[in-house]
């Protein structure tokens, strides 16, 4: 069955973990499961601090774990958290280029969160898929900085 997504995306990129303790969680993955921070920024826009790991025999992390805690009560992470407790947040499909991976997830009538792509993580450009039109799961589209 081809896709009209076929050729935009090009891996899991990563798995998102909402965290009430950055710092916490990190150190739970380093000494439970080795994993190692590969990126960690503070995005402002998004309201959150977040790690990007990668298991030890990925070198070239592939796919990552990203752990995200909230910066501010009002971002969606601190929501989330509220809502949920700590816990799977999203799915992330790298992609090569996410305005056109978002217009052809419309094309199919699936709801985008943003308008326009924004800055997500390392300066990648992103975009969500809502939820409800995801199969109960937010997607996140990661066009990588160049």
């Amino acid at each position: 069955m081809h896709s009209e997504l076929s050729g935009l995306v090009t891996a899991i990129d990563h798995v998102g973990i909402a965290v009430a303790d950055l710092d916490a969680a990190i150190e739970f993955q380093r000494s439970t499961f080795g994993l190692e921070v590969t990126h960690s920024e503070i995005n402002e826009e998004q309201g959150v601090h977040e790690a990007m790991l990668r298991a030890p025999g990925d070198a070239a992390g592939a796919t990552q774990i990203q752990l995200l805690a909230p910066l501010r009560p009002d971002s969606a992470i601190a929501k989330f958290l509220e809502r949920n407790n700590p816990g799977l947040q999203q799915l992330a499909f790298r992609v090569t280029d996410v305005e056109a991976a978002s217009a052809a997830l419309r094309a199919k009538g699936l709801r985008l969160l943003y308008d326009s792509p924004r800055r997500g993580t390392a300066d990648s450009r992103i975009n969500f898929v809502h939820p409800k039109d995801a199969g109960g799961v937010l997607v996140e589209l990661v066009e990588p900085a160049a």
